[in-house]
């Protein structure tokens, strides 16, 4: 390392063999080499940044910047390493799909060589989380940490929205712009709606290719946050009829009054049990449990289980569970790439836009007009 910058500290790198340690299903992966970054600050503050891109690469590792959610971190056993490997052995897993199917963006398409699966996850301390009051110190200095890291790494992370984002204690500022204003690889869009669009447009697919139809079928939403929310929407307009497990009571509420039976997490076994044909996963992982297989391979009508979720089956091999049923399982991988082609869309406009003369806005509207080409009506 030639230098640090001021505030952050000497980061500490763990290669591949040491990551694999951490991750033993790591070593059964398409892509086992991960690379860990740790960036220590003040009060315990963590950065982990996992990367399949090598160092001195270039690599565009992509992965959202979330912030450790209280009721994972406080765990027993959390690490946050292991988690940040974690997802981003999920986003390597969209990517090798994205590659599969040629699926990109005009602006990704040629790039498809040079984008790997990566996940950058902050651990904050009481009073720092966004709306707490110190919330502005933690990004800042985790923006100095991610500038920190594409110096030392020779990586560039393209990073954005995930879970613990929103607005912060000034009471006006949005913690993903704060970010973006220190931090040139961390993008603005809105990443939730493609990626909605994609669970939504997914679903229909697997219906038709049952010989069926989304229209008056009965589905089942496991997290109606900011994805579920664009899927709920679509599906509405399509006639389903829908239920929901949702952990914001508020947002129970508000769903029951526009007619949508809902559950709270803990009764997520009786939940997959109601008669339903589909059953979309959107919440904060460990949704697909082996108990939680064997109740759907169980119920005579599902038919489909699809979704974006992350860290969704902690247990690979409850899927043969789902198989051995036929019942249809989609990775969440596959139905969660819209939102990572979304960002890197975003990113490569912001460092051509001198020479394209594009509007901020247009590399969103671009790729879903282009998804909605690809995908049919």
């Amino acid at each position: 390392m030639s230098g640090t910058l001021a505030g952050v500290g000497p980061g500490r790198m763990r290669a591949p063999r040491e990551v694999r340690g951490l991750v033993p299903a790591l070593a059964q992966t398409a892509n086992p080499d991960v690379w860990v970054w740790e960036y220590d600050g003040p009060d315990g503050w963590r950065l982990s940044i996992a990367t399949h891109g090598a160092p001195g690469s270039g690599a565009l590792s992509l992965g959202g910047f979330r912030i450790a959610p209280l009721d994972r971190a406080s765990a027993p056993g959390y690490d946050n390493a292991r988690e940040a490997v974690g997802l981003a052995m999920g986003m390597e897993e969209k990517i090798r799909w994205s590659r599969l199917i040629g699926c990109a963006g005009p602006r990704a398409r040629p790039h498809l060589a040079k984008l790997v699966g990566g996940k950058c996850v902050l651990l904050p301390s009481a009073g720092t989380r966004v709306g707490e009051p110190r919330d502005a110190e933690l990004l800042a200095w985790a923006a100095a940490a991610l500038n920190q890291f594409e110096h030392d790494a020779g990586v560039h992370p393209v990073t954005g929205q995930d879970l613990g984002h929103g607005t912060m204690s000034d009471g006006v500022t949005a913690s993903l712009a704060f970010l973006h204003a220190r931090f040139r690889g961390s993008v603005l869009a809105d990443t939730s709606k493609p990626t909605g669009e994609g669970n939504w447009r997914l679903l229909r697919g697997l219906m038709a290719g049952l010989g069926g139809s989304v229209h008056g079928a009965r589905v089942a939403l496991v997290g109606v946050g900011n994805i579920g929310e664009h899927v709920r929407q679509r599906l509405v307009a399509d006639g389903c009829e829908l239920i929901a497990i949702e952990s914001n009571a508020a947002k129970r509420t508000e769903l029951e009054a526009a007619g949508i039976r809902c559950w709270a997490p803990d009764a997520l076994l009786k939940f997959l049990a109601e008669p339903v044909q589909a059953v979309v996963v959107n919440a904060r992982g460990g949704t697909l449990s082996r108990a939680a297989c064997e109740v759907i391979a169980a119920n005579p009508q599902l038919a489909i289980v699809c979704g974006s979720e992350n860290l969704v089956m902690p247990d690979p091999t409850a899927a043969d569970l789902l198989a051995a049923a036929q019942v249809i399982y989609a990775p969440t991988e596959f139905g969660g790439m819209m939102g990572y082609l979304t960002a890197v869309e975003e990113y490569l406009w912001l460092r051509t836009r001198v020479q394209s003369r594009i509007a901020p806005h247009e590399p969103v509207i671009c790729f879903l007009n282009w998804l909605g080409t690809v995908a049919g009506p």
